[in-house]
């Protein structure tokens, strides 16, 4: 857990002190950008651990896990490491499976169209119960935590998007555009249009976002993952960007991603018909790349591991790959039952064609899908009818929302459904609900990477919790003729 603040805090049962805070600050240390702020009391900026500015003097820094936690103190965003492009923080990491499910929905936006209250209720918790672990593990209460992301969210779209500021305010999350210019002007010490003259940087036309992560990043093996399963006519892969359509809450468009390296972000380049879903879309983005993760902290966890921990060496910052949405993950589960990644593509592109009818080749939703016939696709009777008992199961209000905020409920859920046995529920939960515990030990490519039976690889990966998913990963992603002579 972590709990605060101006001094020393704990995260993963790890005691984070200002002494460490303030190495990584001198070291300016990219590991440990967006894991706290500094907040600087002569000056009465708070800044990342990145900041090109000059080290400020020890005295004079104070730390906290979040920006919400500083601007809650009194400190404005500096202008130079712009704290809105950090990666996201893991704050929340260890507080307990009830708190992530909270906080991970007001970083979705949850609370930019409802309550305390509602979320409460969302998350399982009482509104009361619910603000007292919020300020616990953030430093900051779930309105001002929300507030922050928002004007955060705003002021990089300010500085890197020609996006008029009225539809700037909506894209954020604001009811208004009046509301947004006086949160802007409180948080900010500027108005929105006086932001962007003060920028330094001539914006693109288009529509492009980076999306920041702690490095190492590997771009080239999520590539070759999401290249053998491009479902044709929605994904495109060239030699170094991934680009597909797309479904969102009722928004359409498309998003193209390549990296910059250099930047430390993907660069996401974004067309969407409905602006006001713009933040839930990066929210998405940041989630299906595994933007906000630690690469070295799980690479640390299998560094004496005979099979993963070499893999992990080969391709440093090896990523949970999933799905833009949980439904997505469940249709590539069923369809790739028995049959070759390849395969699996083709069946997604014969379903996407056929419910998607004219325009804009997308893939479908659960009611879609349910009003769709399947027959003369090429699938047997039983497959048709496991794709429409997981569609039937998945438009029942709350369902998949219940699953992505809380990956342990899906095998007691999921078992029960047609077709779905335990290697098509552990790759639905690792591609579509996030969960970095999952394991489908009965892969036949893992089986075959690893040298085991299905039985003794899921013996071995017990030890590799609460992992497991990223040691399927590694072993998806490094074959063992890549093994170098005389390591272990």
């Amino acid at each position: 857990m972590a709990s605060l603040f101006f001094g020393r805090w704990y995260e993963d049962g790890m005691e984070i002190s200002a002494d460490t805070c303030y190495r990584a600050v001198t070291a300016r240390d990219a590991r440990f950008d967006g894991r706290f702020f500094t907040c600087v009391t002569s000056t009465g900026i708070y800044c990342r651990p990145v900041c090109p500015a000059r080290t400020p003097l020890k005295r004079n820094c104070q730390f906290v896990p979040s920006a919400a936690a500083a601007q809650r103190a009194g400190f404005r965003p500096c202008l130079r490491c712009r704290p809105e492009c950090a990666p996201g923080t893991p704050a929340w990491r260890g507080t307990g499976a009830v708190a992530g499910r909270a906080l991970k929905l007001i970083m979705e936006g949850a609370l930019n169209d409802a309550g305390v209250d509602d979320l409460a209720a969302r998350a399982g918790l009482g509104a009361r119960h619910l603000r007292r672990l919020v300020r616990t593990h953030t430093g900051a209460s779930p309105v001002e935590l929300a507030r922050v992301r928002r004007v955060l969210f705003a002021k990089r779209l300010i500085a890197e998007t020609q996006l008029p500021i009225t539809e700037i305010a909506f894209a954020s999350g604001f009811r208004s555009v009046r509301r947004f210019n006086t949160e802007i002007q409180h948080s900010l010490g500027r108005a929105p249009r006086d932001l962007r003259k003060a920028r330094d940087e001539t914006p693109s036309p288009e529509l492009i976002l980076p999306l920041t992560y702690r490095p190492p990043y590997d771009w080239a093996g999520v590539l070759a993952f999401l290249k053998m399963r491009a479902v044709p006519g929605i994904e495109t892969l060239g030699e170094t960007s991934f680009s597909r359509s797309f479904v969102l809450d009722g928004a359409r468009g498309r998003f193209r991603i390549t990296h910059e390296p250099s930047r430390r972000a993907l660069m996401a380049a974004i067309s969407i018909d409905r602006i006001d879903r713009l933040d839930a879309l990066v929210s998405r983005l940041r989630t299906m790349f595994d933007l906000d993760s630690d690469p070295a902290a799980i690479a640390e966890a299998f560094e004496d591991d005979a099979l993963i921990g070499w893999r992990m060496r080969a391709a440093p910052g090896i990523r949970l790959v999933q799905t833009l949405d949980p439904f997505e993950a469940g249709l590539r589960a069923i369809a790739g039952q028995q049959i070759s990644v390849k395969g699996a593509a083709t069946i997604l592109g014969r379903i996407a064609a056929r419910c998607s009818g004219e325009g804009l080749l997308e893939m479908p939703g659960p009611e879609r899908l349910l009003a769709t016939p399947l027959d003369g696709l090429g699938l047997t009777a039983s497959r048709v009818a496991t794709f429409k008992a997981w569609a039937g199961f998945a438009a029942m209000p709350g369902t998949l929302e219940t699953l992505r905020l809380d990956p342990s409920q899906a095998e007691p859920r999921l078992q029960e459904l047609p077709g779905f046995g335990p290697w098509t529920i552990a790759y639905l939960a690792l591609r579509g609900l996030g969960d970095s515990d999952a394991f489908p030990s009965g892969d036949l490519v893992l089986k075959r990477s690893a040298g085991l039976d299905a039985k003794t690889l899921a013996r071995r990966a017990e030890g590799w919790r609460p992992w497991r998913a990223y040691a399927a990963q590694a072993l998806w992603r490094v074959p063992p003729q890549d093994k170098p002579k005389g390591r272990s």
